[in-house]
């Protein structure tokens, strides 16, 4: 019993001593960034209708075309998510290794595979209008099983051929074709 409030008593310190070591979030870490706007304008679209099931039908036909997979839908939030597998070889990166292998024989780690990640929401804004708002993330991994990075997609040419195959399929959706 005596043992048992002793090393209640050492957690309970080691937790207020870990707890002030927390530094303090800096006051621009909750601040919108100025790319912030322009970003979720280029992944953001308006179409004219209030049916999300519609929309999310059309947004995951337009996934799968596209080579990804149904991670998750939750049609009563407007939600989906979806991913696929990519190789991620770089030539300038196997080249590196090549040489630094050659120079004296450093391991140098090289991308080998990425998976992309595609998070879509749709929202009714008006009485005739909903929004899709679809985000592309990617996470590499190398050739020693280590994320190597992890970023958004933010090429307008991804998102400009993704709403336009969606507009495509929302139009052939509305008149049943």
């Amino acid at each position: 019993m005596r043992s048992k409030r002793l090393y209640s008593g050492l957690m309970a310190l080691v937790v207020a001593a870990a707890a002030g070591c927390i530094p303090d979030v800096p006051p621009e870490a909750l601040t919108l960034q100025p790319e912030s706007a322009s970003l979720r304008r280029m992944q953001t679209r308006r179409f004219d209708t209030t049916n999300e099931g519609e929309l999310l039908q059309a947004s995951l036909g337009v996934l799968q075309d596209l080579g990804f997979e149904l991670d998750e839908a939750e049609s009563n939030l407007g939600l989906l998510v979806a991913s696929k597998q990519r190789d991620a070889t770089d030539a300038l990166q196997i080249t590196g290794k090549i040489l630094a292998g050659a120079l004296g024989g450093a391991q140098v780690p090289v991308d080998v595979t990425q998976r992309i990640r595609v998070s879509l929401i749709t929202r009714v804004i008006s009485a005739s209008e909903s929004t899709v708002r679809i985000t592309f993330q990617r996470t590499v991994w190398n050739d020693l099983g280590q994320v190597s990075r992890y970023d958004t997609l933010d090429d307008p040419e991804l998102y400009q051929e993704f709403f336009f195959k969606l507009s495509k399929a929302v139009f052939l959706e509305a008149h049943g074709i």
